[in-house]
């Protein structure tokens, strides 16, 4: 069967990564993976919370949310009660961001990233890290504009992808109609040195074996270098001078 953008197997779907997308933000990214689209924000705060006051170290942290006509089915508002797979996703984005933030470097300041699901098909979670990553490196980009802070506190890269076994074919950056008919699903994470920094495999039919699993993470790295390319060439563009900061 072939793929909804015709890429192969071990190929991305196709991927544009935008900065400056909006004026107010201190990071403003919007990622397209195929027909996902993700608007990801980085605002810049004084101070950190309340339990970490006088540490010395800053705080990073996300939230995500999708948007009611993200889906073909229209996914109400979080309203009152975050639900649980919403919760899941923004602390995996928060874990993913701190695991290449140097915090005690960024001070008693705050990095708040809001990752916003504008059309969903499928890895919505994997483009959020992607391009939160670019939005957090140009909030840090304008907090030493602003002499917050001395030195860089981006350690590494880090991007996320998803991989999966659909019949008997190891797929790479699953679109929806991918995800839902996968064995096995699985959301990799990496930093740009290769090294992992979260993976979430499920069989959803039978069970895989170690054998799989190292086919799938190898595939997942070969996706994640790609991203991190692009990432790179997103960061070495020049964005809009007219953006508000």
């Amino acid at each position: 069967m072939a793929r909804k953008h015709g890429q192969r197997t071990n190929a991305l779907r196709p991927v544009k990564i935008t900065r400056g997308f909006t004026r107010n933000a201190a990071g403003s990214v919007l990622i397209e993976c195929g027909d996902t689209q993700v608007l990801c924000t980085a605002c810049l705060e004084q101070g950190v919370p309340e339990w970490k006051t006088g540490s010395g170290s800053g705080w990073c942290t996300a939230e995500y949310d999708m948007l009611p006509g993200a889906t073909n089915k229209r996914k109400g508002r979080n309203r009152s009660k975050i639900d649980g797979r919403t919760q899941e996703i923004q602390r995996l984005i928060g874990r993913s961001l701190r695991a290449v933030i140097d915090l005690d470097a960024l001070g008693e300041h705050s990095i708040l990233i809001d990752c916003d699901v504008l059309q969903a098909d499928g890895g919505t979670r994997t483009a959020s890290i992607t391009g939160a990553f670019v939005a957090m490196s140009d909030a840090v980009r304008v907090a030493r504009e602003r002499k917050w802070i001395k030195t860089n506190p981006i350690t590494d890269s880090v991007a996320a992808v998803s991989v999966g076994l659909v019949g008997n074919r190891a797929l790479l950056d699953l679109a929806y109609e991918e995800d839902v008919r996968a064995d096995v699903d699985m959301n990799v994470v990496m930093t740009g040195s290769g090294s992992f920094v979260e993976v979430q495999g499920t069989a959803e039919g039978a069970t895989f074996s170690r054998k799989e699993l190292d086919r799938l993470t190898t595939l997942a790295a070969k996706g994640i270098r790609q991203l991190h390319f692009e990432q790179k060439k997103a960061l070495r563009r020049k964005i809009n001078s007219q953006t508000s900061r």
